[in-house]
């Protein structure tokens, strides 16, 4: 039926559904602004960080948030202009490169879920990063004491993590007011109290491992995070496929509009050898 409808003349007919086309137009659009976002507000953090804020991370946050809203950026601006202007070869490079991103994020959560073991010696050298600057930036400061806080742990594998940062360094050479002690998101806090004892962690290094766990949690973080992890996998992978569907959405409507654009210009191209033919 498609193939005699583009034999007759002077209709007006298209392939390309202006349903297909404004919606992954809207799609792309709401993620550029989202991306305009990330990106003012990475340059933002940096702008007002130290130098060497979160290096510790590997990675600065702030920088992460701009290279990812760069990115997201041009992409989806290719979509949104490959939309518009029904340009196969930006549709195409919107298409591959949402491809490639998928593919990418999915080969990282198979090898992480492969090599647990080395994952968890990554996070494990990242938090003792983390413990040696701990006093150097009061973002990266918060971030700890909000996570030992939550998870109720204290350090990375156990409490006396905390002697590799110098201030808390349990050794007799260390001038420091702080030796032997841990931070006070560390320390076991009922709920009923109002205000918190930000000296409790004093000296608990110096005590027993049974002794300490009646004023402090012992336990190191890593294991209660991989312990939440396990118990929360449901929600990980709700969050996951959350991530995963947009991505999907995109290239499914970008390949629909590239087959839809192949037909249109096929269909011009029948028209313009056939207009001079009355009997086509």
């Amino acid at each position: 039926m498609g193939r005699r409808r583009r034999g007759a003349p002077g209709e007006d007919f298209s392939f390309v559904s202006p349903v297909v086309k404004y919606l992954l137009f809207t799609f792309n659009f709401l993620f550029w602004i989202i991306s305009l976002v990330m990106v003012s507000v990475g340059v933002y953090a940096r702008l007002t960080k130290h130098a060497a804020a979160m290096a510790c991370l590997s990675v600065d946050p702030a920088v992460m948030l701009m290279v990812v809203g760069v990115l997201m950026f041009i992409l989806t601006f290719c979509g949104c202009v490959g939309s518009l202007r029904e340009n196969i070869c930006l549709l195409q490079t919107f298409c591959i490169s949402l491809t490639v991103i998928f593919l990418l994020q999915l080969t990282a959560g198979i090898l992480g879920f492969i090599f647990s073991d080395t994952a968890r010696s990554k996070v494990t050298e990242m938090i003792n990063n983390a413990i040696v600057h701990y006093r150097d930036d009061i973002d990266l400061q918060n971030l700890i004491d909000f996570g030992q806080m939550e998870f109720g742990c204290c350090g990375g594998v156990t409490y006396t993590d905390w002697s590799k940062n110098m201030y808390f360094n349990c050794t007799k050479e260390n001038p420091s007011r702080e030796r032997c002690s841990v931070p006070f998101s560390c320390c076991i806090i009922s709920k009923d109290k109002v205000v918190i004892n930000t000296m409790c962690g004093q000296d608990v290094q110096d005590l027993e491992y049974l002794q300490a766990g009646n004023h402090i949690h012992t336990n190191g973080c890593i294991d209660k995070l991989v312990n939440w992890i396990h118990s929360n996998m449901f929600l990980l992978g709700g969050v996951a496929l959350g991530l995963a569907i947009p991505q999907l959405v995109g290239i499914l409507l970008s390949q629909i509009l590239i087959s839809q654009i192949k037909d249109q210009i096929e269909l011009q191209d029948y028209n313009l050898k056939h207009q001079s033919d009355p009997w086509s």
